[in-house]
């Protein structure tokens, strides 16, 4: 029987905070995703791994018995994946990193021209993820190092050195009546339809929508999409608006859709990435030092 490790992380995760909620939160998924994945490995293995009450999640004995073995599976393999991915990186020469939209923005272009004059023979293959995939393929191996927006999932268990922040704007459809303001406060946005990642992003999800600094009000979604171009096309469309970083208008400039600068929403955080394991890789460390002198400039 081949059990996916998705399904025991989320089990992991369950049996150490005791509630759903928190581990959902400390995952950045949504509650109801990380309630199906227990029940199919429930369903996978033929036992009830957990008693659930008000009070939270209480591990059974067939619970408690995985919970032994399961994180140091989860470690071994981890540490196989990352060893031998590194390897062939290594062997070719090439540092593989994750990013979202725009990565670093302006910044990006010097980031890479500095580590390639740093190590000569070597190249960076800058691998786009999806928003479904907030940590950019890091907290999965596949990348040596990911430039990020913070928060994102499993930060806490990986290394990050924040770059930057830059305000939230928002991106509206260019025929919508607020779109001809120069500016626009954020209470203006509460009632209209978001453009939204997928729910299983969770917290990463919400912090785009805002969700905590709305005064208590829901959020209304318009649309769900997990790639640049679909959530240009749905704004475009007129499906919702969507709070985006302010480099999104220099990046992802498009007919049919205008931005505006928000106030009273707090602004976006980028940073590097990379793997404990990495803490000595001088190649990473190198990427690493490139990306902190970028952002600061000339001395």
């Amino acid at each position: 029987m081949d059990v996916d490790t998705r399904l025991l992380r989320s089990f992991v995760a369950v049996a150490e905070e005791g509630s759903l909620t928190r581990a959902a939160e400390r995952l950045f998924v949504s509650q109801p995703a990380l309630t199906r994945q227990v029940r199919q490995l429930e369903t996978l293995l033929g036992a009830v791994l957990f008693t659930r009450s008000r009070a939270g999640m209480a591990l059974t004995e067939p619970g408690r018995a995985l919970a032994r073995r399961v994180p140091s599976l989860l470690a071994d393999w981890d540490g196989m994946l990352r060893e031998t991915k590194g390897v062939a990186s290594r062997a070719e020469r090439v540092l593989r990193v994750g990013f979202l939209a725009s990565a670093a923005n302006e910044s990006t272009p010097g980031i890479i021209a500095e580590f390639t004059r740093r190590r000569p023979g070597w190249r960076v293959e800058m691998r786009q993820a999806a928003w479904s995939n907030p940590s950019a393929g890091l907290a999965d191996g596949d990348v040596d190092a990911a430039l990020l927006r913070l928060p994102f999932p499993g930060q806490g268990a990986l290394r990050v050195a924040e770059l930057l922040e830059e305000p939230r704007w928002v991106a509206l459809p260019s025929g919508h009546p607020l779109a001809a303001r120069e500016g626009l406060s954020f209470h203006e946005l509460w009632d209209e339809p978001f453009v939204a990642a997928p729910p299983d992003t969770g917290p990463w999800r919400d912090y785009w929508l805002a969700a905590d600094e709305r005064g208590g009000r829901p959020v209304r979604i318009g649309a769900v999409t997990d790639q640049p171009d679909d959530w240009l096309s749905a704004i475009a469309n007129g499906y919702g608006v969507a709070l985006a970083p302010e480099s999104a208008a220099r990046f992802y400039a498009r007919p049919g859709v205008t931005y505006r600068p928000v106030s009273g929403v707090s602004p976006s955080r980028v940073a590097v990435a990379w793997a404990p394991v990495d803490d000595g890789n001088a190649v990473v460390r190198d990427f690493v030092d490139c990306c902190r002198e970028a952002v600061a400039g000339p001395r």
